[in-house]
């Protein structure tokens, strides 16, 4: 514990939602959900008007529907997230070149460490010119919490949302935290938060005055002791500036169980080039390849393949996994897949026998396991195992297998598929945004980020001047 708040957590408020909002101008002020819109799709991120509602992150989203019919429900784009969050980020490292990012819209900065804060009145000042930058920088709100500790800094954040700043001056965290729900401090989930109420623990106050003792008897030596100086406010952790990468993964839900063969090593394929793409991006490769695959009744299972070396090549990654998916049954159906590398190095093997020269995966190393049964659980965020990793696409993507098309009839050119929220440029009517798409019609709205809200037009799927397009910043020249 510090003497002095100089501790910063910043949360952005509602991140995605606030980003589609800036966005699209029609949208402000109005229910926004992001996330997965196939039967099977979870919540990313609701607005504020959403969440009154009583949508959140993590509910399906079929259940959001029927709790905000009216709300719009749009695709992530996670390319704007990530420009937006890059522009964040290098704020915060301007201040202190410890900062740890959490996620693309969370991070614990270091004031003290970068020079910049050493008391309270310093300390508020930092924090409140870090909001007024990030508006003026992003277009949007964030909330920041200060404190001499860690997990005191995010539950000031959390306290200050939306669009706030809470300082905790040293000294009076016991009397802020008391009233609080145990739920409030990290590490008490769902389960142990139940255990606390059923021995009429409810509020952190309540925590302390059950002491340590007891709760060492409840939930075990580790977790109670751990808890019980949480309830005091003691928190030690400092500010990690890296953290290393352990795996790199995607995943898909798709609205349909596959069961077609042929589909599914496709869909694999295209996986394994996505999670390349990200791995490279990353600058890292890889020794194991894992593929994970949720069937029809959500047993999930994972298989792994370790190579001789680290790589980056996407072949590579694609024969493991397709090897790795000959080794797992899908005769009754698949409604989730991924594929992932771990085992990360900042270089690749020059070896050519770094890929496996075996015909199976267990002459490369191969470990393989049942994993636990169970729901959904958020796993349509892709990469959610992972620490809540943002997620990389809509669920239920159709793919087709890479190849050439079989000899025969000459086949019709497939039907553009146009996701809600998607960025499109029309030759005539310049940029817009895809509010619905259906019976080879797609309605768009043309309006940009700065602008007043726009028309909305209708046109063919196939309308030669309708075209996909980048995202345009949220401030600055959107002419692009």
């Amino acid at each position: 514990m510090r003497a002095a708040p100089t501790i910063l957590h910043l949360d952005m408020d509602a991140f995605y939602a606030s980003v589609e909002q800036a966005s699209k101008p029609s949208l402000r002020g109005k229910a926004v959900i992001v996330g997965g819109l196939g039967p099977r799709g979870v919540v990313a991120t609701a607005s504020y008007e959403a969440r009154r509602f009583g949508v959140h992150s993590a509910m399906p989203t079929a259940q959001a529907r029927r709790l905000c019919p009216n709300g719009a429900y749009l695709i992530p784009r996670f390319t704007l997230y990530r420009q937006v969050s890059d522009v964040v980020m290098a704020m915060l490292r301007e201040l202190s070149p410890l900062v740890e990012p959490l996620s693309l819209d969370e991070a614990f900065v270091d004031l003290e460490a970068g020079g910049v804060a050493f008391d309270s009145d310093s300390a508020r000042a930092t924090g409140e010119r870090l909001r007024a930058d990030i508006r003026a920088a992003t277009g949007l709100s964030g909330s920041v919490g200060l404190a001499g500790s860690k997990m005191l800094a995010k539950v000031a954040s959390e306290e200050a949302k939306p669009a706030g700043l809470l300082l905790i001056e040293p000294g009076t965290e016991r009397e802020l935290l008391a009233p609080m729900s145990v739920r409030t401090l990290p590490g008490v989930g769902p389960a142990t938060g139940e255990h606390l109420r059923r021995a009429g623990i409810t509020t952190v106050g309540e925590l302390v005055e059950a002491g340590e003792d007891e709760l060492v008897r409840m939930i075990g030596r580790a977790h109670g002791a751990g808890l019980y100086r949480m309830a005091l406010g003691l928190d030690d952790r400092a500010v990690v500036a890296e953290r290393d990468a352990k795996s790199v993964s995607v995943e898909d839900t798709f609205d349909v169980d596959l069961h077609d063969r042929v589909r599914i090593r496709g869909e694999v394929q295209r996986l394994a080039d996505r999670c390349v793409t990200r791995l490279r991006g990353s600058g890292h490769s890889g020794r194991t390849i894992v593929l994970k695959v949720r069937r029809y009744d959500f047993s999930t299972l994972t298989r792994s393949e370790t190579l001789r070396g680290p790589t980056d090549d996407s072949g590579v990654v694609r024969e493991a996994a397709a090897r790795l998916l000959e080794a797992v049954d899908t005769t009754g159906g698949v409604r989730l897949l991924g594929v992932g590398v771990t085992g990360l190095a900042d270089y690749t093997q020059e070896d050519l026998f770094a890929q496996s020269l075996a015909a199976g995966p267990e002459a490369a190393g191969s470990t393989g396991g049942v994993g636990s049964t169970g729901g959904a659980g958020g796993a349509d965020r892709t990469g959610a195992a992972a620490g809540r990793a943002e997620p990389e696409a809509a669920d239920g993507a159709a793919g087709a297998p890479d190849g050439p098309e079989p000899p025969g009839e000459p086949q019709e050119p497939p039907e553009r598929r146009w996701a809600a929220g998607s960025d499109v440029r029309h030759v005539l009517y310049g940029p817009g945004w895809v509010q619905g798409s259906g019976v080879g019609r797609v309605t768009v709205r043309f309006e940009q980020p700065g602008s007043e809200p726009g028309r909305v037009r209708t046109f063919r799927v196939d309308d030669p001047d309708l075209e996909p397009s980048d995202p345009l910043p949220l401030v600055g020249d959107t002419s692009g």
